[in-house]
């Protein structure tokens, strides 16, 4: 962020107020002053207070301050007034809101961070990109892989400072805010790069981000994009794992795209057809006839692959015992598990019951 920005908007907020009005920057050096002998005088006692305030007009040795909007917990930049009265804390908050649009215009132009976001979310023109790219410095054609990581709980949010010192490379790598409490990672990648290398980097996401060793948060995992124009598609990939997780895979917290497989399918099925899916599949009876035993036996049962034997041996029960479960099973749905078509048909079966439940729809 250039300081020769907040300068422009500073000298004409001068014309307007008898107040010394500033900008000093995150570690409190002075970037930009109405009274040009201050800049680069260093006040590192503020840092904390407006840290604390909470981008709340907060007041010191005479003088009020207030942060910039910014992207984590603490701040870029912060507006100074001298006095400590009301008058001073108004033009603090007046002059913050001229310089926050002033510093949102320059990133839109020029931030690199900000660029990629509106490529993400589908803000900008394809034409533009390129130009865009170009202006940045920003490489076009390298493979980069898209992370998106969200809480666990929706009350909770992620700490980007975390995944930002986890990748501090600000040249090559962007850790955004993005939706509601989202944060996404773009990660540059080497040529070459595989899914193992997508689910590495992802997984010491999730580790970082564990609290007593227990799972804070979920990160899906899109495609490689190869150009920057496919960033959308990956993120959107992404967004669709950790989606589709939260219905078929709940003991997962890395879940990439590629490895979705029925599920990802069932997924963008209209929920009408899942339901004439279900009533053509068990017209003899329907699934929730079936008691748990029995659902935990066929959950056992796919498993193993099918195996009689393995699957008794498993649920110490004698062989015959569990081809009596499996006639049983046959009768109520007119389904014999150990033929391979009708197999496939139960399993998708149980995973469009699931999603069906998911959505709220008893069928």
């Amino acid at each position: 962020m250039s300081g020769r920005i907040f300068q422009n908007v500073v000298l004409q907020l001068k014309e307007n107020t008898d107040r010394t009005v500033g900008v000093m920057d995150g570690e409190g050096v002075v970037i930009a002053c109405s009274e040009l002998s201050m800049i680069g005088q260093r006040w590192t006692e503020y840092v904390p207070g407006i840290n604390s305030a909470i981008g709340s007009v907060v007041t010191t040795d005479g003088k009020a301050f207030k942060a910039l909007n910014g992207w984590g917990n603490q701040f870029d930049y912060a507006v100074f007034a001298f006095g400590d009265n009301d008058i001073s804390k108004t033009v603090c908050s007046m002059a913050t809101v001229s310089l926050n649009a002033a510093k949102s215009y320059y990133e839109e132009k020029h931030d690199r961070g900000s660029f990629i976001k509106n490529i993400i979310s589908d803000n900008i023109m394809l034409g533009d990109i390129y130009m865009r790219a170009k202006e940045l410095r920003v490489m076009a054609d390298v493979p980069r892989g898209v992370f998106v990581i969200r809480a666990l709980k929706k009350t909770d949010s992620i700490p980007t400072e975390v995944i930002q010192n986890l990748f501090p490379d600000r040249q090559n790598d962007f850790v955004l805010s993005v939706g509601e409490g989202d944060v996404v990672l773009v990660r540059q990648m080497g040529d070459g790069c595989s899914s193992r290398d997508l689910i590495k980097i992802a997984s010491s996401v999730e580790d970082a981000l564990r609290i007593g060793g227990e799972s804070t948060a979920v990160v899906g995992i899109g495609t490689v994009a190869m150009h920057l124009r496919d960033l959308a598609k990956s993120y959107k990939e992404a967004q669709i794992a950790i989606e589709v997780g939260k219905v078929f895979d709940t003991e997962k917290f890395v879940i990439n795209y590629e490895n979705l497989g029925i599920g990802r399918l069932i997924y963008q099925l209209p929920t009408t057809l899942c339901e004439m899916f279900l009533q053509e599949v068990f017209k003899k009876n329907p699934i929730d006839a079936l008691d748990k035993e029995t659902l935990f036996t066929i959950h056992k049962f796919f498993e193993n692959n099918l195996n009689v034997s393995e699957t008794a041996r498993k649920l110490f029960v004698h062989r015959n015992t569990l081809v009596y479960r499996l006639e049983k099973i046959k009768k109520l749905t007119g389904l014999d598990l150990r033929e391979f078509d009708d197999a496939i048909t139960f399993k998708v079966a149980l995973m469009v019951k699931k999603y069906l439940t998911s959505r709220g729809i008893d069928a």
